[in-house]
């Protein structure tokens, strides 16, 4: 391996993520559905011979599915894989509707790199429109299945299984752009970083290549997991409901080893993840040696950088992978669901994880670590408009962020990069309705020291009748708290006054009937009785804290509008100081991390 040149090293470095960026621009600018160009529900990602990811502004799927059934050696300048089948992607998709396409990269005639997009698209057939079927009890329900194909050859495109893929989806227009967009999109990408390789030589491109990924290895280790005491550390948080069965725990379990003299310092171990569910909140995460939940968990260990800055400017590609091992269950787990288990509202484990994770560090390093976050929700109406034709309103909603050791947590956040709400302009002018509300959920966010950030207050009218749609988890149990940190408030959704479970495939909702979402807070971080009486009067002028959660959960009086009379509230403080630690203080070994207790009473603490 020779030696790369620093100077060029930038270059390549910045050529990567300005291709990468640029590839999501085109998509974003010439994709149809809602979905893609508006929410931003996609990623790119780019690859090197060798499948490494070499970008980390984002997350992306992985190419070995593709070099497994296509090898190398028969791959040709203008082609283009396709595949979303979750089983036989090695854990880069997680339900029917991401679909992926890949693009080689090609220099003297040789596959140097790889361009991927992928992203979730309206509709790929299924039991429901939108393909997330919430009572599913097998992939079969949820939409079409394709395997790694070629669907460009050489610059032609296979016109019959795009004629296949089309015929299968509600949404046949949209769903012919969107492909259409990425396939471009890709192919551009690959033609940029081929330039790349011209002008400097692949020999000097995959050293600073092997250069960009050893520098990331090398910072994790020495930045980050250097905060993380030797020891083994466990943690497990639960999925609430499947969809099928009552709601119930699914535990996802974390068992952390860290070892700073062994090649892979931290051992992540699943171990006590509960069984494969009946619905469609099951991941196939154990193909592939577990690679991309490697890359997936890995932004958590940002946050024990020095500064908030500090952990922006570290990205997460393959240089993390030979910092971690993962154990897997056997067979038959959410995590190792055996085929044809559904898997379309993964969303419940995957997401799920990164809390998990960030919980069992936070027990390991006394709390510098955000309480728990939003998960990533599907909320939606379809039905057909004024000419009759279908239409599907789906958005992906975020919410409040954990509290920090050093901040508040953010408001309405989305926890996939990138990704944003529907805008109300948009929305009005394209289907049916007329959004009447969108701000912040007021005392969403989990009481402390740090507040809990804020969730979505989104009210819609429907102006035709339609069906509600729903792919949430947080609606019974909390984002947890840390360190006396209290839990924020669950996502919550009325039609017409009407309490909707979590998941939901087709409520009726009548022409002028409202549709109410409120969506997730962030736990808090530190006693609420903490915080300076002087934030929380800022937050009740803000519109975030109410005048009552301001005196019952932080224990502020104010007297004369917001003017904090500080001797009450040093007394009412008091007062409710007490029990609240004497509940938080009860001993060693609590919390009982499988004993299914409420979230709004667990307390991470070492």
């Amino acid at each position: 391996m020779s030696l790369a040149d620093p100077i060029l090293i930038e270059i390549v470095e910045g050529t990567l993520a300005s291709v990468e960026m640029e590839v999501e621009t085109a998509i974003a600018r010439t994709a149809r559905s809602p979905m893609i160009r508006d929410a931003h529900d996609f990623r790119a990602g780019i690859h090197d011979v060798r499948l490494r990811k070499l970008t980390g502004r984002s997350y992306s799927a992985l190419v070995q599915p593709i070099v497994r059934d296509f090898p190398i050696e028969t791959m040709n300048p203008g082609d283009v894989f396709f595949h979303n089948d979750v089983y036989l992607s090695e854990g880069g998709i997680g339900h029917l509707p991401d679909l992926c396409v890949t693009v080689p990269v090609f220099h003297d005639g040789q596959v140097v790199a790889f361009v991927q997009a992928f992203g979730h698209h309206d509709d790929i057939g299924g039991a429901c429109p939108g393909s997330m079927p919430s009572g599913a009890r097998s992939v079969f329900e949820e939409g079409l299945m394709v395997p790694p194909i070629r669907l460009w050859d050489q610059g032609v495109p296979n016109d019959a299984a795009l004629r296949i893929m089309t015929r299968n989806s509600r949404m046949p227009d949209s769903l012919a752009g969107d492909l259409d967009a990425e396939c471009s999109a890709c192919l551009m990408g690959a033609r940029r970083l081929g330039e790349l390789f011209d002008r400097y030589g692949r020999e000097a491109v995959e050293a600073c290549f092997d250069a960009i990924l050893a520098k990331t290895t090398e910072t994790f280790r020495r930045e980050l997991l250097a905060k993380i005491p030797e020891g083994v550390h466990v943690w497990e948080d639960y999925a609430e409901h499947d969809g099928v069965d009552e709601p119930r725990l699914h535990a996802q379990r974390i068992t952390l080893t860290v070892d700073h003299a062994a090649p892979e310092p931290l051992v992540i171990d699943f171990t006590g993840t509960s069984p494969q569910a009946k619905g469609p909140i099951n991941h196939a995460g154990d193909y592939a040696d577990g690679v991309f939940l490697k890359k997936w968990l890995a932004p958590i260990l940002r946050n024990l950088a020095d500064t908030p800055e500090r952990m922006a400017e570290l990205d997460v590609n393959e240089g993390v992978v030979p910092l971690i091992k993962m154990v897997f269950p056997e067979k038959g787990t959410l995590l190792t669901p055996v085929f044809p288990a559904p898997t379309n509202a993964r969303t419940f484990v995957i997401l799920r994880l990164l809390g998990v994770l960030a919980g069992v560090l936070a027990k390991a390093t006394g709390g510098r670590m955000p309480a728990d976050q939003e998960t990533i929700r599907y909320t939606g109406v379809y039905g057909h408009d004024a000419a009759g034709n279908d239409y599907l309103m789906r958005e992906v909603l975020g919410g409040g962020s954990g509290g920090r050791w050093y901040a508040d947590g953010e408001d309405t956040i989305h926890v996939v990069p990138d990704s944003r709400n529907i805008p109300v302009e948009f929305a009005e002018a394209r289907w049916p309705l007329r959004v009447e509300r969108l701000g912040l959920a007021v005392d969403s966010g989990g009481p402390g020291r740090y507040r809990g950030g804020l969730g979505y207050d989104k009210h819609i009218r429907l102006l035709r009748d339609a069906s509600f749609m729903s792919i949430a988890d947080r609606s019974i149990l909390s984002c947890w708290g840390v360190n006396g940190g209290r839990a924020g408030r669950p996502f919550v959704v009325t039609v017409d006054g009407v309490e909707m479970d979590g998941l939901v495939d087709d409520f009726p909702v009548r022409e002028g009937e409202i549709v109410r979402v409120r969506t997730t807070g962030g736990g808090g971080w530190g006693s609420p009785f903490d915080r300076e009486p002087s934030r929380v009067a800022d937050d009740v002028r803000d519109g975030k804290v109410s005048l009552e959660a301001a005196r019952e959960d932080y224990g502020v009086v104010f007297s004369d509008g917001l003017t904090v009379d500080e001797a009450a509230t040093e007394a009412l403080r008091a007062e409710l100081r007490a029990p609240a630690e004497a509940f938080f203080d009860r001993g060693p070994g609590f919390p009982k991390l499988s004993g299914g207790l409420p979230h709004a009473e667990v307390d991470v603490r070492p």
